[in-house]
């Protein structure tokens, strides 16, 4: 029997070109396994794809559920974004997409996981280190590091030359992955930081700003531990409350941004990235937190957010360090419960209101009225301890001037 290798499949140009050569060069049986963390409509079609390709096997699982409960929510709880900007779209759904074909390849019995991210890119190192982390004994086959190809203009006369269908339009060559968070674009003018992207043919989940409503949109959201549990008062599951916010935001043009970033491999590269639905509940669960956090877990909690990203953006996953941080984020969110009402206009989300029980605003603190919490005589202490540093590094200061 021959050995048996599972690729990370999804029907594009780069899988499509791998799926004849892993056959040419290595005879193995290649078991194609589609992982549908809310690809929609590129899920179609697929087994059959696969199969007139040359696969053995074909699978799609779905996990988008999955996906959303036990990745995307984590890392919103944990405020985690990328160089400021990144909601971490294609990062986050590596590592379970690379769980799941490690699952399969131990089932199937193969010897190896093939992917098709470029010598270049950052999916490399996210599919190897999970790999390496769940299933240490299976080999890593990365056809980009080693083939004769050099472009996608050589790939698609390689599929011509085989009688292959080209799974895309020549003049479509924008590089893009979508899941149920976000999609990503790259290469064309977006290569060219001095270009402005063409957002008009580009834009695939959202408008742009001139194209939104002129009038705004209320949302309210419910977080129960930092969780979005109801969206205008309706329960949704967690896939369902991305779908439904991907929608309201799309149309009020939230959430496209346009990046040049550090990839893992040292180079700066550019993309636009469309997060609609992602980016109202980063917003509203940081309003919650506001209201909710105190001084000093927030101040913290701010470190941990930005290496928690950076764990992510390096598809370090199934780490000690990233389980540890989750940890303690978890930790934090047990007070991150209450309702958050947001408005949205042409691509602005401005707070219109929180509120929560474990609420740390006091409005007899808060106000200018004299409360019975608040004495204003105290300050003057305060400020006099406060200060003091500062005032004996101005008496050196003028002790050594003087002298």
């Amino acid at each position: 029997m021959k050995e048996k290798v599972v690729l990370a499949y999804s029907g594009g140009l780069d899988t499509t070109v791998i799926i004849p050569w892993l056959k040419e060069n290595y005879n193995y049986d290649v078991i194609a396994v589609c992982v549908d963390v809310g690809q929609g409509k590129e899920t179609d079609g697929l087994e059959e794809k696969a199969i007139k390709t040359g696969a053995s096997k074909y699978f799609l699982v779905d996990c988008k559920e999955e996906f959303v409960k036990e990745c995307v929510y984590p890392m919103i709880k944990a405020d985690a974004i990328y160089e400021g900007k990144y909601l971490l779209g294609t990062s986050i759904a590596r590592p379970i997409i690379t769980q799941k074909l490690v699952e399969i390849a131990l089932q199937e019995g193969a010897v190896a996981i093939c992917h098709g991210a470029t010598g270049k890119g950052n999916d490399q190192v996210r599919f190897e280190l999970t790999v390496k982390a769940l299933a240490p004994e299976l080999k890593i086959i990365a056809p980009w590091r080693i083939w004769d190809i050099q472009s996608r203009e050589d790939e698609v006369e390689y599929l011509e030359k085989r009688g292959i269908e080209v799974p895309m339009k020549k003049g479509d060559t924008y590089s893009r992955d979508r899941n149920l968070w976000h999609i990503s674009h790259e290469g064309l003018e977006l290569e060219d930081p001095a270009q402005e992207p063409n957002y008009n043919s580009l834009l695939h989940m959202s408008v742009t700003p001139e194209q939104a409503p002129d009038t705004p949109e209320y949302v309210e959201l419910e977080f129960v531990k930092g969780e979005a549990v109801k969206l205008n008062g309706q329960e949704y599951t967690p896939a369902k409350m991305v779908e439904k916010l991907n929608e309201i935001g799309g149309k009020n043009a939230i959430g496209t941004i346009d990046m040049v970033e550090d990839r893992v491999v040292g180079m700066k590269s550019r993309g636009v990235y469309e997060t609609p639905g992602g980016t109202i509940l980063y917003a509203a669960h940081k309003e919650l937190e506001y209201l909710c956090l105190d001084k000093e877990t927030q101040s913290f909690k701010s470190i941990v957010s930005n290496k928690f990203a950076e764990a992510v953006y390096a598809g370090q996953w199934y780490t000690p360090l990233r389980e540890a941080m989750s940890a303690f984020i978890d930790s934090t969110q047990q007070t991150v419960t209450g309702k958050v009402k947001l408005k949205l206009y042409k691509g602005n989300i401005i707070p219109a209101g929180a509120e929560s029980k474990y609420s740390l605003y006091n409005e007899s603190l808060a106000s200018f009225t004299t409360g019975e919490l608040y004495n204003h005589k105290d300050a003057e202490g305060f400020i006099n301890l406060f200060g003091l540093p500062l005032k004996v590094n101005a008496l050196v200061k003028k002790l050594n001037k003087e002298n």
